[in-house]
């Protein structure tokens, strides 16, 4: 199964991917808003788009970032596209990673159940 994983929460973008390459998925992740293309994904298709997303307030916490809250409606404007398309959108302000990667692992039994 291929998975290509988006958001703004860059250090969870990147263990996702990690988390799901270790189970035997083809997991990839898009390092920067600016290098998800809605052209590139429409001609890959992923079988999986997850969109993952936290407010300004806990990206900081974490220490995820140094952005304004414009830099953030910035890449949200960028992300667009994946938001209305993604398979499985997750708000991770309040889940650990481990969280994330049940929720992504439930959804996908759950697809291939169906």
């Amino acid at each position: 199964m291929r998975v290509l994983i988006v958001g703004v929460c860059s250090s969870g973008k990147s263990t996702l991917e990690q988390g799901l390459q270790r189970l035997g998925y083809d997991a990839h992740s898009c390092v920067q808003e600016h290098s998800y293309v809605p052209d590139m994904w429409r001609t890959s298709q992923p079988d999986l788009l997850v969109y993952l997303d936290a407010t300004l307030d806990s990206m900081r916490r974490r220490g995820e970032t140094d952005m304004d809250e414009a830099a953030l409606a910035e890449q949200h404007e960028h992300l667009a596209h994946a938001r209305q398309h993604c398979d499985l959108y997750i708000r991770t302000d309040r889940l650990s990673q481990e969280q994330v990667l049940r929720k992504v692992r439930r959804f996908i039994d759950k697809r291939a159940r169906a």
